[in-house]
């Protein structure tokens, strides 16, 4: 029986993925970590760094005492040191140290996705009875197979989804700490670091057909690099995120539809609040920063306030991000969009506008190809209105003044509103956007350690 969808490589994934303020606690010398590695691992968020120093600000684990200092090198280690999830509200540092591949047992075999797979699950069955052409294109998949796909998709999730619990600081030692399938979830909690890490996101063995999305249908998957949810006071700051060597793009289409098995690289959803986002490389993704859950105000009205501020944003398709309610200031980011090769997936768009979105884009700076139009890099997701001054494209012209919301309004319809509706009440220097890419060539692991 062939049990899982054939992916090109067996889940052993290859990778490549602001000024703090004073510590909380002494540092203590843990064995393999320089007193200048655990001095950086106590710093907290800046009084003024975003959203996430409101209310409070972000302190992580800089209280913690040596007894919960930890340096870990396998996923199992990881698993220990964050043993309780959400529900251990213990300071903690945690260094990551080297690669860790979340799809390795405790004995640090490895794993593919015939180790998750149900022994109901074959996908060339699965194939032949979703066919849209036998199955039909008005309803979801139903029945023994979709049953199966989602017992085998649970049984990956519960070995690469990692809870972090809140009053943690997650931080890779040096310039090569990776983490590798996993997804870090950061649900229902406060007071949480995540930096200096690569992220490799978890490539989900077992996507669903979905024949209602869209005109067209698509395959979706689950598991984002990091998934912020329900949790407040939250820094990520110095990681990169990618795909890593499998990208969607090199896989098989079925159903004429690209097998997407990667999900986001970093989502702010499900009410999370107060987040900042600095410093770090995001790149060669489709679907990459989602901000709001759902159209629906279930969650996320009069939270999602989140600050991006000096990140590098490079080869990635969409969502950059997505906003839905949020007060979520954009600043000083540098996007850059090269051209697409013939046969891939085109860029779509960096600023999404949703539902009752407050985006305030501010000194932003692009490098656009000739062969991307400016008009698209804002998209209209059903909102009505965003901010956005001091953006510059370099491309056509060297250091060229543009307004992007101006671009697409010129040719779509409905048009957003250039309004502002609120101020950012926190946030460091505005650089000069000329300055933007020099100033985010520190992005990225390697830089604080």
């Amino acid at each position: 029986m062939r049990r899982a969808a054939t992916l090109g490589v067996a889940l052993a994934l290859p990778l490549t993925l602001a000024a703090p303020s004073s510590a909380l606690a002494q540092p203590h010398h843990h064995a393999g970590v320089s007193p200048k590695a655990e001095q950086v691992a106590r710093e907290v968020l800046a009084p003024n760094d975003g959203w996430a120093a409101y209310d409070g600000g972000t302190t992580g684990g800089a209280a913690a005492d040596p007894e919960h200092v930890y340096v870990v090198t396998t996923y199992a280690e990881l698993r220990e040191a964050l043993a309780g999830g959400r529900t251990n509200d213990t300071p903690k540092i945690v260094f990551l140290k080297g690669r860790i591949d979340a799809n390795t047992d405790e004995h640090g075999n490895q794993l593919t996705c015939d180790d998750y797979a149900d022994p109901e699950y074959d996908f060339d069955a699965y194939l032949a009875t979703y066919d849209p052409e036998v199955w039909g294109w008005d309803q979801k998949p139903s029945g023994p197979l979709e049953e199966a796909r989602e017992r085998s998709y649970r049984n990956q999730r519960d070995q690469v989804v990692i809870e972090v619990g809140s009053n943690t600081t997650l931080i890779g030692l040096g310039d090569d700490a990776t983490l590798v399938g996993a997804q870090v979830m950061v649900d229902s909690v406060d007071n949480v670091i995540i930096r200096n890490i690569i992220f490799e996101t978890a490539q989900d063995c077992f996507p669903q057909w979905d024949p209602t999305d869209g005109p067209e249908g698509n395959w979706n998957s689950e598991f984002d690099g990091v998934s912020v949810r329900r949790s407040t006071h939250v820094w990520i700051d110095h990681n990169e995120f990618s795909d890593g060597a499998v990208l969607d793009r090199d896989l098989p289409e079925y159903f004429g539809r690209e097998f997407q098995v990667h999900d986001g690289l970093l989502d702010i959803t499900h009410g999370a609040d107060l987040v900042t986002v600095s410093y770090n490389v995001l790149r060669d993704h489709d679907k990459t920063m989602l901000i709001g859950s759902t159209d629906s105000p279930t969650y996320d009205v009069g939270k999602l306030r989140v600050t991006l501020h000096h990140n590098r944003w490079e080869n990635v398709l969409q969502r950059a991000p997505r906003v839905r309610y949020g007060q979520v200031h954009v600043y000083n980011n540098h996007y850059v969009i090269p051209a697409t090769p013939e046969g891939e997936k085109t860029y779509e768009y960096s600023w999404g506008v949703g539902v009752e979105s407050a985006l305030y884009a501010e000194n932003n700076y692009f490098d656009i190809d000739p062969s991307v139009d400016f008009s698209q890099v804002v998209a209209h997701w059903k909102g009505t209105q965003m901010y956005e001054k001091g953006s510059y494209a370099n491309g056509r012209s060297r250091h060229h003044q543009v307004s992007f919301l101006d671009e697409y309004n010129a040719v779509h319809s409905p048009t957003i509103e250039n309004k502002q509706t609120w101020s950012p009440p926190l946030h460091g220097r505005i650089d000069p956007t000329q300055s933007v890419p020099a100033k985010v060539q520190k992005a990225g692991v390697g830089h604080i350690l």
